[in-house]
């Protein structure tokens, strides 16, 4: 059973740039994240990453762990809307779906798996682009992990990290 989470930043620690992902992604980055969904069983996302980022097709089924019953992804015929804790439904989702997961939240719900003990590990993404919204504190989130591997390609910096246990 694995349990990563993906997650890209800008360089000052943004989350997001124009409202979503995509404008703090480099190439490379979004390369790297679709080889890695490929393999996931199921990724694990939250009601705001469903209504802001681009989920309409996904390779794999989607549980959207929300309070918010509005499917903004009603399109998606692998997408599972469930009014559940982000835990609960990791939970749920491994035994109906496998034990390889992809979290592809943001840090609220990333936060929440770390406190409950569930996150295996992250992919972290840290790109050149500065000035977007919602930073988080990088090497903060990292005291979390034992950092594993650090490349940096093209000018992104990936980092691979797993729990301390």
């Amino acid at each position: 059973m694995a349990v990563f989470s993906s997650l890209v930043v800008g360089g000052d620690g943004s989350t997001t740039k124009g409202g979503n992902s995509l404008g703090i992604a480099s190439g490379v980055d979004r390369s790297a994240f679709l080889t890695r969904r490929r393999s996931a069983d199921f990724l694990l996302i939250g009601g705001q990453t469903a209504r802001t980022e681009p989920y309409h097709r996904t390779p794999v089924p989607v549980v959207i762990s929300s309070r918010s019953m509005i499917s903004a992804l009603a399109d998606n015929r692998l997408a599972h809307w469930w009014n559940l804790s982000p835990t609960a439904a990791l939970a749920k989702g491994i035994k109906q779906f496998g034990p390889n997961v992809l979290v592809e939240s943001g840090p609220t719900i990333i936060n929440e798996l770390i406190e409950n003990k569930v996150l295996d590990g992250i992919y972290l993404s840290v790109t050149s682009v500065v000035g977007g919204e919602y930073p988080i504190d990088i090497e903060k989130l990292l005291a979390n992990f034992q950092e594993v591997k650090r490349e940096e390609i093209d000018g992104t910096t990936f980092i691979k990290a797993k729990t301390l246990k």
